[in-house]
């Protein structure tokens, strides 16, 4: 059961003040010392209540400080080992990547694939869509796309990203989608690609409509080209059962920095499903050499 201490230290000064209001009132209106005698004794119970009461709240602080460091000094020490624990994993080897949860990945994804190596070719972020009938009616009229539902649209957005990608031959249709601003993208395409990691979950308040992780998945499975799915610890709706649905490796805490060490290691040939969530098999893939 949780203490709320500041609640109950209010609620014990608030009885202070009562009890204070009571002596007053009894000492002036009935003289009654015995009654006066009583409150002192519930008044000098109730002040060994709140020393003790503040004193287990300044044990809590202590202890909440030292977790405090230890935590500052594990993520420091883990900062500074992961460059040296992923180094020429992933030499010479060139990654896509396409951000799907319209909050963007944190920098460190990228940099330990660098770290590791690698070169991540291309960044495409797909944006929030509010309006979707909208668009997609101005899809119908300026692209001609066959698509009168929100699956439809997404699968063939979905379609569209990883064939540019791929072959960088749709440049037409990626302009207009970046003027429309319902993508954004970065870096080179048409340039042939090691693996696609796709950053999924999802911080809204609904689940947003999987249709473009599955065409992307699809459409780099027929390649034979690796797809990782990844997403942060604290995203409101996780992804990883909808790929591991499509038989792709997930990494469910890439915010950290096991789970960028475990993509690493699964870009490197170690598949699996790897993070501190239910779905997950493992924390992440065995080191090279780790005993078992």
């Amino acid at each position: 059961m949780i203490i709320d201490y500041k609640y109950h230290i209010a609620s014990l000064v608030a009885v202070f003040l009562a009890l204070g209001i009571g002596i007053l009132i009894g000492s002036t209106l009935l003289g009654n010392d015995a009654l006066i005698d009583y409150q002192k004794q519930v008044t000098n119970k109730l002040e060994d209540q709140l020393q003790s009461l503040r004193k287990t709240n300044e044990t809590i602080q202590v202890r909440a400080n030292t977790l405090e460091t230890d935590s500052n000094m594990h993520q420091q020490f883990e900062k500074q080992v992961l460059p040296v624990l992923v180094a020429g994993k992933l030499a010479d080897k060139n990654f896509a990547l396409v951000e799907l949860n319209n909050f963007g990945f944190p920098p460190e994804l990228a940099e330990a694939i660098k770290d590791a190596g690698g070169h991540v070719n291309s960044v495409t972020s797909v944006n929030s869509i509010e309006d979707e009938k909208h668009i997609i009616s101005m899809l119908q009229k300026d692209l001609v796309w066959p698509v009168t539902t929100g699956d439809e649209f997404y699968k063939r957005l979905g379609t569209e990203i990883a064939n540019n990608i791929n072959t960088g031959e749709n440049q037409a249709v990626i302009s207009y989608l970046v003027e429309k601003e319902l993508i954004k993208t970065s870096g080179e395409y048409g340039v042939p690609v090691d693996g696609l990691i796709i950053v999924g979950g999802s911080y809204k308040e609904s689940n947003r409509n999987m249709q473009i992780d599955i065409s992307l998945i699809d459409y780099f499975s027929e390649l034979n080209i690796p797809v990782v799915g990844v997403e942060e610890t604290d995203v409101s709706f996780s992804s990883m059962k909808e790929y591991q649905r499509k038989h792709i490796s997930t990494v469910d805490n890439i915010d950290t920095a096991p789970g960028q060490m475990a993509m690493v290691l699964v870009l490197g040939g170690q598949p699996g499903h790897y993070g501190i969530k239910s779905t997950a098999q493992k924390l992440m893939p065995d080191i090279p050499g780790q005993e078992t």
